[in-house]
């Protein structure tokens, strides 16, 4: 049984890995979130140290660490993404490995340098691709891979998931702490489609504004055509009752990729590709940061070239 902390417990996100602790047979020992919003906790652990100061949660895991058998394994990163790189020095100070949530950092150069400082503490730093255990992905990166080498697929990525008002107040409505729309809702795509179809050799912007995002990506083996967006008057459907208003499609070469469904266990197959020693690495990270920081930093060209069918109903 390995001993977890969490940071960033009471965000979204932070359930799926409290989940993912619990299933695997793990313990949360520790958890650290400036709201004390966080009565999740007792659904799955009951006896869990919890901080709101983020200096009273290192002096414990630091007093901890010190003791035999009772430093943590794990530290388990839910925080708003501009504070993951330091979050990860953190737990790397503290003697632990690392499961950080995407993007892992901001910037490549940040990627780098955490590499080496994984590598000088002798600790895994593992961050969550889940998009890459979808057995659908799985199967699309296997058919890409028997292929023709010469072969260029030609990809239209849609993604909408509705946001409210909240959204622009919050953290992720602010460039500087979540890298922008393509990052915070797009990233683990962008690292989906270079995990299939190869690094990034052109990427082009048509749009940026702080609810949509919309571009052209070559890839070495794959062209792009991507939109993003938290708008719900974006969505081409009407969503059922009761149901999520979201719209996620892949287009292959006008195939629709069907992998709506499978998303329930994907924190907790993370969780035991990491336990094992099979996790994903900054390296691994690396294709899919290149490409958000290049939108995020591009001047938008407006709607020409080879543009996003839906930007012309925006």
């Amino acid at each position: 049984m390995k001993k977890f902390a969490v940071i960033g417990v009471g965000g979204y996100i932070a359930p799926r890995h409290l989940h993912a602790i619990k299933e695997t047979g793990n313990v949360l020992v520790a958890a650290l979130d400036k709201n004390d919003s966080v009565g999740i906790l007792d659904r799955y652990f009951t006896d869990v140290k919890f901080f709101v100061e983020f200096e009273r949660f290192d002096r414990h895991l630091e007093k901890q660490r010190k003791i035999p058998k009772r430093s943590v394994d794990y530290v388990s990163i839910c925080s708003p993404n501009y504070l993951h790189d330091a979050h990860v020095r953190f737990a790397l100070r503290i003697g632990a490995d690392v499961i950080c949530e995407k993007p892992l950092a901001l910037n490549p150069w940040n990627i780098t340098a955490l590499a080496e400082s994984g590598r000088e503490a002798g600790k895994r730093i593992n961050t969550i691709l889940q998009l890459r255990l979808h057995p659908t992905i799985k199967a699309l990166k296997e058919r890409v891979e028997k292929a023709p080498p010469h072969e260029i697929f030609d990809i239209d990525l849609t993604y909408i998931t509705s946001r409210g008002r909240w959204y622009l107040v919050s953290w992720k409505g602010d460039k500087s702490k979540s890298g922008g729309i393509a990052t915070n809702i797009g990233v683990h795509f962008f690292d989906m489609l270079a995990w299939i179809f190869g690094r990034a050799k052109q990427n082009v912007v048509h749009l940026s504004e702080p609810t949509k995002a919309a571009g052209f990506l070559e890839l070495e083996r794959a062209r792009v055509r991507w939109f993003l967006s938290i708008d719900r008057k974006d969505l081409p459907i009407v969503p059922e009752p009761g149901q999520p208003m979201t719209y996620r499609s892949v287009k292959i070469d006008n195939e629709e990729i069907e992998f709506s469904g499978g998303f329930t266990d994907l924190h907790v197959d993370s969780y035991r590709q990491i336990l094992s020693g099979n996790g994903f690495t900054p390296e691994d990270v690396l294709p899919s940061v290149e490409i958000v920081s290049a939108i995020r930093n591009a001047t938008p060209t407006g709607i020409k070239g080879d543009f996003h069918p839906m930007l012309t109903r925006t």
